[in-house]
């Protein structure tokens, strides 16, 4: 891996972290292209790289993260099942899931389809929840059942919670951004947990990559945050639907 790639893989990373297409199945797939084996290192840098991105949520967000403790338990509790199911999958999502196209392409294809359907069939009632603090914990408890799920690659976290969300009667835009509040202590245990298992074989030129990866996501991510909030006030996520079934398709082709 050089330097570029790193850069290639940040931009990725930031872009596609909050949008509802997987920033982790585009990083195995722009890996393919770039021809990058999928050694433990690389699996780790596309965990890493993915906490980068979630620092903008701290920037954005660290008033409400910091000075409401309702919110703060509210996603504490979102974040329990998945501190739970990837604990005891950890082994299984980075040893199998994480190395397979096909995962990727199945989930993105599936995904883009349900998606679609999802956003045909739903309609915002009145009387959705519109406060992070309306949330409550059980609701915040499903929402973390939810976002397991998107521990398949492919899946999409952001997409995960959203609909969730929206189902469980939450308005969009307050889904949206509890999903943003949810990213901070899912990533930052997903990589500190990894780091722990792996960080000690990592070179220092490793770590350098690492560096450069991270800060490129965390810059693009601050203005992907900015223009998701922007888009959601007046679209539906069918369009990422069917972007993710026309990617998914370009590559069954690219890679068969």
């Amino acid at each position: 891996m050089t330097y570029l790639h790193t850069l290639i893989l940040g931009i990725i990373e930031g872009v596609s972290e909050f949008l509802p297409i997987s920033s982790t199945g585009h990083l195995i797939l722009a890996s393919h292209l770039l021809h990058l084996k999928q050694t433990d290192f690389h699996k780790s840098f596309e965990i890493a790289i993915q906490l980068g991105a979630i620092l903008s949520v701290v920037v954005l967000y660290w008033r409400t993260l910091l000075v409401n403790f309702e919110i703060l338990k509210r996603v504490i509790t979102a974040f329990i099942p998945t501190a739970v199911f990837g604990f005891i999958f950890y082994k299984i999502i980075k040893r199998v899931l994480l190395g397979s196209n096909t995962v990727v392409l199945f989930s993105l294809l599936i995904g883009g389809v349900f998606l679609i359907l999802f956003e045909c069939w739903h309609r915002e009632k009145e009387s959705a929840s519109e406060e992070l603090s309306d949330i409550s914990y059980r609701n915040a408890f499903i929402i973390g059942l939810c976002q397991t799920v998107a521990m398949i690659p492919g899946v999409s976290r952001s997409a995960a919670t959203i609909i969730g969300g929206l189902i469980l009667g939450i308005k969009r835009k307050t889904i949206v951004e509890f999903s943003f509040l949810l990213s901070v202590p899912t990533m930052a245990a997903a990589t500190g947990f990894d780091l722990v298992k792996s960080g000690g074989h990592f070179s220092s030129d490793e770590f350098n990559l690492l560096l450069i990866g991270f800060v490129t996501s965390f810059i693009v991510a601050l203005l992907s945050i900015k223009w998701l909030l922007h888009f959601i006030k007046n679209h539906t996520f069918i369009p990422f639907g069917i972007y993710r079934i026309l990617i998914s398709l370009l590559f069954w082709f690219l890679i068969l």
